[in-house]
């Protein structure tokens, strides 16, 4: 199957649906060999470093509508970092985290930390979300917005639990691609791979006064936290433009291209709109016919920048995304730990809907030529 060919009049005029890093637009491309060459390799405590850090909180804070009070702060490393750096810097005693999929279950896991209680793990079916559950003793509730494993999507909701109990959403998925409201969260944290079209090597959080405040208390109490993972380290150096080591240039480049462009054409509204439309073709599709259907059941549950779809047992899923992929549509294969005979498709931010309906033309060209 690998070697048939898909009428060029099908395909897609950017191949990259990848759930992991996203399409880069070649304007960011551009942004980067252009005004990069005055930024890259030089030092990041000097003016030109530090004012593009500054830029990048700016249009952050003017794409997610920050209310007054909070601030953009950003530290070396990704989302994993973030996990175990609010382990130290961040859960006072004890943290309920909800489960449905991977990237949930691995800030649990660095929730577990020796220090802290064991945090009240509330898990989902595979393909369905958990909802938090109010109880005694609990500082910080944190689940994802979008679950990348899954293709399941949670409301960002503030939990009225405890007095100075945190709300902590992992939008590493979700950020700049569904919209939301920031005063419901007080720590909204994500790598901007995703939706926001960028490489790797940072994470980005916006903090209301409420963790801020958390965090320096914490930081004061005489807990051991190493430096690399100190969010008052982190938010002290943000403060200045600037982070603990040399930030990925790069990855700030690319990522204020795209930020201008979803600012200068309708904010985040209009991301939101546009990774809805994208998503809706998909599962559209897959109610349409009779050999696939969306693997997440609840259409509330269902996320829209990761489209999850399951494929009757008839039709072998890895044969069409290795067809797809001889033909330059690629990463479209499901997320290997689940296991399951699907497509995941990303339709992020910088995904042109209408190469999303070309990619349903193409994977029906495929499913009418399996077996021949």
């Amino acid at each position: 199957m690998a070697d048939l060919l898909i009428p060029t009049d099908l395909l897609p005029l950017d191949g990259r649906f990848g759930s992991g890093p996203s399409k880069i637009r070649r304007e960011q491309l551009d942004h980067l060999l252009g005004f990069g060459t005055g930024v890259l390799g030089t030092s990041h405590r000097q003016a030109p470093v530090k004012d593009l850090v500054g830029r990048v909180r700016a249009g952050l804070g003017e794409l997610f509508r920050i209310p007054d009070g909070y601030e953009v702060v950003l530290g070396n490393g990704g989302s994993t970092a973030f996990w175990d750096a609010a382990a130290f810097s961040l859960i006072e005693k004890r943290a309920q985290n909800l489960v449905f999929g991977e990237f949930g279950g691995k800030f649990a896991k660095a929730a577990a930390a020796p220090w802290l209680e064991a945090p009240d793990v509330i898990k989902a079916d595979t393909g369905s979300r958990s909802d938090f559950v109010v109880k005694d003793g609990i500082d910080v509730y944190a689940w994802p917005q979008n679950e990348t494993s899954t293709g399941v999507m949670a409301p960002v909701t503030r939990v009225d639990g405890d007095a100075g109990a945190l709300t902590v959403i992992d939008a590493t998925s979700a950020a700049a691609g569904i919209d939301f409201d920031a005063s419901q969260a007080d720590v909204y944290y994500f790598a901007p791979q995703k939706n926001l079209a960028s490489d790797g090597g940072l994470w980005i959080a916006l903090l209301s006064p409420a963790a801020l405040e958390r965090i320096e208390r914490v930081a004061a109490s005489g807990r051991y936290i190493p430096e690399f993972l100190s969010l008052k380290n982190a938010v002290d150096n943000s403060r200045l433009n600037q982070t603990l080591n040399t930030p990925a240039l790069t990855t700030l480049l690319l990522m204020e291209n795209q930020i201008d462009w979803i600012n200068q054409s309708g904010g985040l509204a209009w991301a939101s709109a546009r990774t809805k439309a994208s998503s809706s073709v998909l599962y559209d599709w897959a109610n349409s016919v009779d050999y696939a259907t969306p693997f997440v059941t609840d259409p509330t549950h269902r996320s829209q920048v990761v489209v999850t779809i399951d494929f009757d047992d008839t039709i072998d899923a890895s044969a069409i995304s290795k067809t797809l992929r001889a033909n330059g549509i690629v990463d479209t294969e499901p997320y290997r730990k689940l296991g399951r005979n699907q497509l995941r498709v990303a339709t992020f931010t910088a995904t042109d809907p209408e190469d999303v309906k070309k990619l349903v033309a193409s994977i029906e060209h495929v499913v009418g030529h399996l077996g021949n």
